[in-house]
């Protein structure tokens, strides 16, 4: 798990470098994050979200923060199939 999230953090980081108007390595970020929730099961997504948060996902956290337009772009590709795994699970209502 950590090395998955050193691995987000560092293409988040060269993507937020690039300065382009698309981000592929972002796009290459947001399918492993999606294969993450999709791959797991609900018990396991459980245990992960009362985890403290690394250095590494931080950083990434804030570059996300920093630059709207990345975060609007990985939001927008990761949030539907995020939701739908959090629905199954009885995470959100």
């Amino acid at each position: 798990m950590k090395r998955f999230v050193f691995i987000v953090a560092s293409m988040l980081f060269f993507a937020s470098e690039a300065g382009a108007q698309q981000y592929p390595i972002l796009d290459a970020v947001a399918n492993k994050v999606i294969q993450k929730y999709q791959n797991s099961s609900c018990p396991q997504l459980m245990a992960q979200r009362d985890q403290p948060r690394g250095p590494e996902e931080q950083h990434a956290i804030q570059l996300l923060r920093g630059d709207p337009q990345m975060r609007q772009a990985f939001i927008d590709r990761v949030a539907a199939p995020i939701a739908n795994k959090l629905f199954e699970c009885g995470m959100i209502p």
